[in-house]
């Protein structure tokens, strides 16, 4: 099908002052759908190194790339900004209905900014920061997910 490369972005789990339990929750999503997980990597609320390791991961192949963290409000949630400056293409459909979805969950959810693009030959989904809310989330768009990456990787589609 297609490889993917996880990034959870956390000041403090990339320092070690915490135990990353984003990464492998999207890790265990993926190994349920049977999506091949090809690279990880845990990284500072750092735009320049969220950017290098998108990049990173989509030359390696991956075709989808998912964040979990950096979403939300705070002085250092950059995920977003750090996806916008490197993307070819944003696809608001996505952020749209993890947000919607969301809302039934939790009130808070209207404070996310999630959201997918296309950077280089990869589909990039920037997924909420908590391990729930970020398998929740992918789990509400994995539907579009294959032709997505068919799409990004420039690969033919059936449709």
């Amino acid at each position: 099908m297609f490889s993917v490369g996880i990034i959870t972005v956390s000041d403090r789990a990339s320092a070690g002052e915490y135990e990353d339990h984003g990464g492998p929750a999207l890790r265990a999503a993926c190994q349920e759908r049977k999506w091949e997980v090809q690279a990880e990597a845990v990284v500072p609320d750092d735009l320049n190194q969220i950017q290098r390791t998108i990049r990173a991961f989509s030359a390696q192949g991956c075709g989808l790339v998912l964040t979990t963290g950096g979403t939300g409000i705070a002085d250092r949630d950059v995920t977003p900004e750090a996806i916008r400056g490197i993307m070819r293409v944003e696809i608001p459909g996505f952020g749209e209905t993890m947000r919607m979805r969301s809302l039934e969950i939790t009130p808070n959810a209207i404070l996310s900014r999630s959201l997918a693009a296309v950077v280089d030959q990869s589909l990039v989904i920037a997924l909420p920061g908590k391990p729930s809310g970020a398998v929740e989330c992918l789990g509400f768009v994995e539907g579009a997910i294959p032709h997505s990456v068919k799409l990004a990787r420039k690969e033919p589609t059936s449709c």
